[in-house]
């Protein structure tokens, strides 16, 4: 049994491409393009018998071959009002690309070169948070509350200076007050004889 006899050509729609594919049966074609659902029995995926169509999956078996659908305005045309477009002239169809077994495209060595992930730098250490505020605000409360002890210690030496005082003068003027009174007691004894004799 020959190559063609055995191998079918099934085609689906991927984008703005047709992609082809030559295998053995439809479940191997849905391999093929990477689908895990039936796009046969959803009439999205057909057979090709075109000879132009099917001589280069046949070349390739098992590989998706792409073909470009239309000239780019009739893509644009297709596009929603909305979407965003892309300056250029209009195209013709291009020719069957070749594309990875799941329908997308093989990238180019300059592609393949700008977007593989290179090593990871290593992350920066972050830096140490800095405690100048802190220290400068420690130190006026350090500040704070050695003055503020400086004011009660002079506080508590001029009260106790104060005491001494108060009680020097309660002693003075008890004094004082106990020499005037027993004046007052002679005196007034000495009145009252007084009075007594000028009575009698």
């Amino acid at each position: 049994m020959t190559r063609k006899q055995k191998l079918k050509v099934f085609r689906t729609p991927i984008g703005f491409h047709d992609a082809y594919v030559a295998a053995p049966s439809q479940k191997a074609a849905l391999e093929a393009w990477g689908s895990d659902h039936d796009l046969f029995a959803r009439g999205v995926a057909e057979r090709v018998e075109n000879p132009e169509l099917t001589r280069e999956p046949l070349e390739k078996p098992g590989t998706v071959i792409r073909r470009l659908r239309g000239t780019t305005a009739e893509q644009l045309a297709a596009l929603p009002p909305d979407a965003p477009r892309r300056r250029g002239s209009e195209k013709p169809a291009g020719p069957i690309e070749s594309a990875t077994p799941h329908g997308r495209a093989p990238a180019r060595k300059s592609d393949r070169a700008k977007s593989a992930p290179g090593p990871k730098p290593a992350p920066k250490p972050k830096p140490r948070p800095d405690r100048a505020a802190l220290d400068r605000a420690e130190q006026a409360l350090t500040g704070i509350e050695e003055r503020q002890a400086r004011e009660r210690e002079e506080l508590a030496r001029r009260q106790a200076e104060l005491d001494r005082e108060r009680r020097m003068l309660e002693k003075r003027q008890e004094s004082e007050r106990a020499k005037v009174a027993r004046q007052a007691d002679k005196a007034r004894d000495a009145y009252e004889r007084a009075m007594r004799a000028w009575r009698g």
